[in-house]
């Protein structure tokens, strides 16, 4: 049984993280200032350049760090331990809310409606100096 540690694969975690934030390998190679085929190169290099991985993270959004660290076991337990009832696929959609929010709003209204009342009897009282 082998237990050595497999070294991380840094150009494919640069790829899966470009893929997870839906970035063209053509636009990153604009963002770092270089052309397609670098990327793809780099994608397929076990290790990067520290310099070049710095970039690199700039132009993803995210630290040198969570590129080295990169875990696809880890993103989708992520996924499959925040999303339940399908919110993700329904967007939100599914919300239910536990009162109706237009019977909040007339609430207000008479409660408005009220107050106004209170404060033109009070005024007319005063004026009348009871």
């Amino acid at each position: 049984m082998n237990t050595a540690i497999k070294p991380k694969h840094i150009g494919r975690n640069i790829s899966r993280i470009r893929e997870l934030k839906d970035m063209k390998q053509e636009a990153l190679a604009q963002a770092i200032g270089t052309n397609q085929q670098a990327i793809s190169a780099i994608e397929n290099s076990e290790t990067v350049d520290e310099q070049k991985l710095i970039e690199i993270a700039k132009a993803l959004g995210v630290s040198v760090e969570a590129i080295k660290n990169f875990s696809e076991e880890a993103v989708l337990n992520i996924i499959g331990n925040t999303y339940h009832d399908n919110g993700i696929v329904n967007a939100g959609l599914n919300y239910n809310c536990s009162f109706n929010p237009l019977d909040k709003v007339v609430e207000l209204y008479e409660r408005l409606v009220q107050a106004e009342k209170d404060k033109v009897e009070y005024l007319e009282k005063l004026l009348n100096g009871k």
